[in-house]
């Protein structure tokens, strides 16, 4: 018997899921250890092995890969505890980054301040170097500029240096002398690429992280590449020590199958690719939702899907479709600008430990402040004040206080009572159990929210989706979320509480390329436009062929190019046809075009005969990677009655007031059967909460599909794992 382990490390827990070569499944969730993550990550393998029955020394001998997703990126962007960071760049262009667009944030806020650059001004250097728009060399740059430069860098104890150079993405001559150069004089060997261990410090030398844009964002726009190129060295130290150390525990338990690491645009690479462009995994971890999300949507007949991940801060919502996750280059963390491909995923403060307040004008406001994991919500009894989401959640009944975790912590309702009449009930002149009620709804509306931004605001239509809900506290608030949002039907897999380390063993390995070609479509030069694909195709083709030992047969090609109508600041990222592109099928494009500007902005000016200007083209080439079997049960299913725990007391949204329903135990085998709404599902690892106005019907997998009782009057129907409707 072989495994596959997906990791998902987190600011709490550390997510494990183990999926064997017969298709069994261990979830497991252990506590992260954030002064050293990697310890936490031995350990959960440590515990799975332990859950399996294996020796630990035979279960991973026994690993085949292992796919993990890493915070440390997001967290030193976060806390901006990332390395001591210097900029190299053109002269004349040293504030650029501090600049921006030159556009503020919030226009008519007087009081807005821009963020901290990550290179502070004192450690931004230029140089007296030139490339023009066309990529000619209008004053060519010397190496012994940087002499002074890299004298002021050591006195400095800098420890990663970015460099940047105007027009670099036409012509990037100058950038590599630097990088060559400063690499010599700095004692960082490929700038910690291609290694498998750290360096041996020579005496007076120490190992400093550089890159440069080239390698980073060969794109158009100043401002994105060089902010994208600073974030990639702000990380680079980071990221490079954290992989370096995790290699060698590893090593240590003689683990011998391969280790891949999430990035953000969904895809999986080796931990090299990673440490030439750390900014790739800035979203590592949130990133494998949606991939796990297009899993499940097939298993039930879906295309179209939304996700929504509701952990103890954030609440995180994506979008697939057509089985495809949708991508973008507009990100920013902590408002620092990342103009890499990553999964689109809107992220507000919206989760379990997110803290009730009333505003200036006497509301009631949850978050985006939050209580995080300490003191955490008020009834964990680990110093909590004020009370927070999970505080309402006990005292509408949605939770038990004695089976939270399984039992492994106990909730303190008393505590969570007192708290919300103290700070909330008696301010507002409500009872507490109309106070929790509000502060329910208010934090669902929230995430309501959340989800028309990453649907309606992109023109789509929410109803239109498969609704699936991750995390351990989503599944409590989903009922009342797909109702303010008239969405039919939502799914709550049977790992929902693990859902992103799922995702990482499914997803795909994954390269992204840029080449800026800035033209009219009727001064397109055929025999460039081909090039700039072609060879974007062979770098592709090395690193999976070569590097990542991937089968010419399971790579494929996803061309997308960056257009726009003449005269328009933004551009539309269009998929297109490999075929089209190779064949300079320009009319199919030019439709295609037409029809994607339409959907997102209600309007196309094809009748116009309007010309379209190209800005980039792009290029994604995947690896297939062999996917896990996930099995349905073989286990005998048990009826609906003999899995009933309880009855309790929880609030019914659409009556307002309290009611006693059935508690069923969803860790028992149920599948098959039909759930009547109000009730609740109690998992070790999460509840689910089914409102008046749904039913629920559980799957082989064990993962439970609420839908709307009026818009399917008939309910619904498992047939081989695919949902069929029996709606009127």
């Amino acid at each position: 018997m072989r495994y596959n382990l997906g990791i998902d490390i987190g600011g709490t827990f550390t997510d494990l899921i183990c999926v064997s070569s017969e298709g069994k499944t261990i979830v497991h969730k252990t506590l992260s250890t954030p002064q050293d993550s990697s310890v936490g990550f031995i350990n959960g393998i440590r515990e799975v092995a332990d859950m399996s029955g294996e020796v630990f020394e035979n279960f991973v001998s026994k690993i085949d890969t292992i796919v993990h997703g890493t915070t440390v990126a997001t967290n030193a962007l976060l806390t901006l505890k990332g390395a001591k960071t210097a900029l190299i760049t053109t002269k004349g262009f040293r504030d650029a980054l501090e600049m921006r667009r030159g556009i503020r944030e919030e226009q008519y806020n007087n009081h807005y301040k821009n963020v901290t650059p990550l290179a502070p001004r004192y450690l931004r250097f230029t140089v007296d170097e030139r490339i023009d728009a066309e990529g000619k060399v209008l004053k060519k740059f010397q190496e012994k500029d940087l002499l002074p430069i890299i004298k002021k860098i050591k006195e400095e104890n800098v420890e990663s240096v970015a460099v940047c150079f105007m027009n670099s993405y036409k012509n990037p001559e100058h950038e590599k002398k630097a990088l060559a150069f400063l690499r010599k004089h700095l004692s960082s060997p490929q700038s910690f690429a291609n290694r498998q261990t750290l360096p041996v410090e020579q005496p007076g030398a120490r190992p400093v992280f550089i890159t440069a844009s080239f390698e980073v964002l060969p794109s158009i726009r100043f401002y994105e590449r060089v902010s994208t190129t600073v974030v990639s060295a702000f990380v680079g130290p980071i990221v490079a020590k954290y992989l370096d150390n995790l290699t060698h525990k590893l090593l240590e338990i003689n683990f011998k199958g391969t280790l891949l690491i999430m990035q953000s645009n969904g895809g999986v690479v080796i931990p090299e690719q990673v440490k030439k462009n750390p900014a790739v995994t800035v979203l590592s971890g949130p990133a494998a939702a949606p991939t796990a999300g297009a899993f499940y949507a097939q298993l039930l007949g879906y295309k179209n899907c939304i996700t929504v991940d509701m952990g103890g801060t954030s609440f995180d919502a994506a979008i697939v479709i057509n089985n495809q996750c949708i991508t973008s280059t507009e990100g920013s963390i902590n408002r620092y600008r990342i103009a890499l491909p990553s999964l689109d995923i809107i992220t507000i403060g919206a989760g379990g430990g997110s803290i009730g307040w009333i505003n200036e004008g006497g509301l009631l406001q949850m978050g985006p402040q939050s209580a995080g994991a300490l003191p955490g919500p008020v009834c964990y009894e680990r110093g909590g004040k004020i009370p927070a989401c999970t505080d309402a959640d006990l005292m509408l009944g949605y939770l038990n206080p004695d089976f939270f975790a399984g039992g492994k912590l106990k909730l303190n309702k008393s505590k969570a009572e007192k708290a919300i009449k103290n700070e909330l009930a008696s301010r507002l002149g409500l009872s507490v159990l109309e106070t929790a009620a509000g502060m329910y709804r208010v934090i669902n509306s929230n995430m309501a929210q959340g989800v028309r931004e990453i649907s309606v605001e992109r023109g789509y239509d929410p109803r239109e989706f498969l609704f699936i809900v991750a995390g351990g506290a989503g599944s409590i608030h989903s009922s009342e979320i797909c109702k303010e949002l008239e969405i039919p039907m939502f799914l709550v897999p049977n790992v929902s509480s693990i859902f992103c380390a799922a995702g990482m063993l499914l997803g795909d390995l994954k390269h992204d390329y840029i080449r800026s070609y800035f033209t009219s479509f009727k001064n397109l030069d055929r025999k460039k436009f081909l090039s700039l694909f072609n060879g974007m195709k062979e770098e592709g083709i090395h690193a999976l062929l070569v590097e990542e030992g991937v089968s010419r047969e399971h790579i494929s090609f996803y061309p997308i190019l960056d257009l726009r109508y003449l005269g328009q600041y933004h551009e539309v990222q269009l998929e297109c046809e490999w075929d089209d592109v190779m064949n300079f099928n320009l009319s199919a494009i030019f439709e295609e075009f037409h029809k994607e500007h339409n959907r997102q902005f209600g309007y196309s000016l094809k009748e116009e005969g309007t010309e379209l200007e190209l800005i980039n083209v792009r290029l994604r080439v995947t690896g297939k990677t062999e996917r896990p079997k996930f099995l349905s049960s073989s286990t005998k299913s048990v009826s609906a009655e003999s899995a009933i725990k309880e009855h309790r007391e929880v609030y019914i949204p659409e009556k307002n007031q309290m009611k006693k329903v059935a508690v069923y135990d969803g860790d028992k085998p149920i599948f098959g059967t039909h759930l009547k709404g109000p009730c609740i599902i109690e998992k070790i690892t999460t509840s689910v909460f089914v409102s008046e106005s749904y039913d629920c019907v559980v799957d082989d997998f064990g993962s439970f599909i609420v839908y709307d009782k009026v818009k399917f009057p008939n309910g619904f129907s498992l047939n081989k794992n695919l949902i069929e409707a029996n709606a009127d």
